[in-house]
């Protein structure tokens, strides 16, 4: 079992969902996702067109309470060229009756490549590092490899172990798959592919 917002969210199987991305013009951006075999929705996620926050994602539950802030940082003429542009996971702990955030915890970082802003298929993976610091020696725990935007990509963990993949339906130009593999807290790696579609200017960044 690997908790990283929950162990709620830690299964004993492998789950197939499917992440659904909600059209700019009716839904504001966004994803939701649904479990495969109840056919229930599991998460939603909230992007810039919902929230009028750019660089900014949260991850809801099923009754939408959130779960996950998404928080993206960089500084001045470096960030405008896209290098070193960190998100930032935050656990929401504690909220108010109105909704606000009271209380959160940083769980991950996610660094972006600088390939991935010229949405190229090159370059260095994606890493992401989990706080605190419990799974790994190394300067990272996950990585991502392959092109998200083919949906053709996994989550590996710094073993090379494969958490999460995403599977590409051809019928469907805005319904994809996601496999998440047993013990892996699927909270976690819909966040990241949260990010994803953000940082690849899909369903949840601001309509231009």
């Amino acid at each position: 079992m690997l908790p990283i917002i929950s162990k709620l969210y830690c299964r004993g199987g492998a789950t197939e969902f499917v992440v659904r991305m909600r059209p700019h013009a009716v839904y504001g951006g966004g994803l939701v996702v649904t479990d495969c075999s109840s056919h229930k929705v599991v998460f939603r996620v909230d992007g810039c067109g919902v929230l009028g926050k750019r660089d900014e994602l949260i991850l809801r539950d099923a009754d939408s309470v959130p779960l996950l802030l998404m928080r993206r940082k960089g500084a001045g003429f470096v960030e405008a060229l896209c290098f070193n542009k960190v998100w930032k996971g935050y656990r929401l702990d504690q909220l108010e009756a109105s909704g606000s955030v009271v209380k959160k915890q940083l769980v991950f970082s996610l660094k972006e490549s600088s390939s991935s802003c010229f949405i190229s298929k090159g370059g260095g993976p994606i890493r992401i590092t989990t706080q605190p610091r419990s799974f790994s020696n190394k300067s990272w725990d996950f990585e991502i490899k392959g092109y998200f935007p083919d949906k053709c990509c996994s989550i590996l963990d710094c073993q090379g172990n494969v958490v999460g993949i995403t599977k590409e339906l051809e019928t469907f130009k805005d319904v994809y798959h996601v496999v998440v593999n047993p013990g892996i807290d699927q909270a976690f790696v819909f966040g990241v592919i949260a990010i994803l579609d953000y940082i690849y200017g899909e369903s949840t960044i601001c309509p231009s």
